[in-house]
C-alpha cells in the first residue's frame, strides 16, 4: 500500500482527496500544520506528495524546493494557479506533474497511478506472472496455458495484467477503465464489455471458460 501525503490548506479539498484515494486502497493523509512541513514529511515518509501552491506561511514552491533537498519522492502540484509560468516553475523545482483546479478525481487517480508505477512498480518487476498453471508474459503480451499460447491485444493484455495483480480480489469496471484510459486507450463501458467478451472467448479456446468471473454489479475477479 502506497502512502500519499496531501498538503492542501482547503480542508474540503484535502478531505475529498484523502477519502477518494483511500477508496483506491492508498494510505492517504493530509496536513493541518503548515509551519513545519519538512519535519512532518520526513516523519510520515510518503511515496507520493500532492502539493498545493498557495499555502499559509510559505508557498508550495518553497516546500518543493526544501523537500527536494532531502528526498526524490514524486511530487504532483495541484493548484488553481495554472498559468504556464506556474507550471514551468513547478517542473523546474522538481515536480513530476501539475494538475489544475478544478480537476476530475478520475484524472487525478490515473496520474497518481501512472507516477507510482513509473517510480516504484517496475523496480524488480518480473517478466512473467503466474497463476494456476497459466502464464502472462509481460515482455510480449502473450498468455500461455498447458503449453498453448495466445496473443493478446493491448487492451486484453492490460485487463489480464490488472486482474493478475489482484488475484482473489474483485476489480471494479471503473478501476479497469481508469487504468486503460491512463494508457491512452479510449475506453467506455461498452468498449470494456467488448474487450472482456473477446478475451473470454480466447481463454475458452484454451479450456479456461470460467477463468475470469463476473461479480454482478461490482466487477471481475480471477480466483
Amino acid at each position: 500500500m502506497y502512502n500519499i501525503l496531501i498538503i492542501e490548506d482547503d480542508l474540503t479539498i484535502a478531505k475529498t482527496l484523502c477519502s477518494h484515494l483511500q477508496k483506491w486502497d492508498y494510505q492517504a493523509v493530509y496536513l493541518t500544520d503548515f509551519k513545519n512541513i519538512v519535519e512532518q514529511f520526513l516523519e510520515l515518509d510518503p511515496q507520493l506528495l500532492l502539493l498545493d501552491i498557495s499555502l499559509p506561511f510559505y508557498n508550495g514552491y518553497h516546500w518543493c524546493n526544501e523537500i527536494r533537498k532531502v528526498s526524490k519522492v514524486p511530487i504532483i502540484f495541484i493548484s488553481s494557479a495554472s498559468e504556464n509560468m506556474n507550471i514551468v516553475m513547478a517542473m523546474n523545482l522538481g515536480a513530476d506533474d501539475f494538475i489544475a483546479k478544478p480537476f476530475d478525481l478520475n484524472v487525478l487517480t490515473a496520474k497518481v497511478q501512472a507516477i507510482l508505477r513509473r517510480s516504484y512498480a517496475f523496480a524488480g518487476q518480473v517478466n512473467v506472472m503466474e497463476h494456476k498453471q497459466t502464464f502472462l508474459n509481460i515482455s510480449d503480451n502473450t498468455f500461455m496455458y498447458l503449453e498453448q499460447k495466445i496473443e493478446l491485444t493491448k487492451n486484453e493484455f492490460k485487463i489480464l495484467q490488472i486482474l493478475f495483480e489482484n488475484i482473489g480480489k474483485t476489480v471494479s469496471r471503473d478501476a479497469i477503465m481508469t487504468r486503460l484510459w491512463e494508457n491512452d486507450s479510449y475506453i467506455d463501458d461498452n468498449t470494456l464489455t467488448v474487450n472482456i467478451t473477446r478475451l473470454r472467448k480466447k481463454l475458452a479456446g484454451l479450456g479456461l471458460e470460467e477463468f475470469i468471473l463476473t461479480r454482478k454489479g461490482i466487477g471481475y475477479i480471477i480466483e
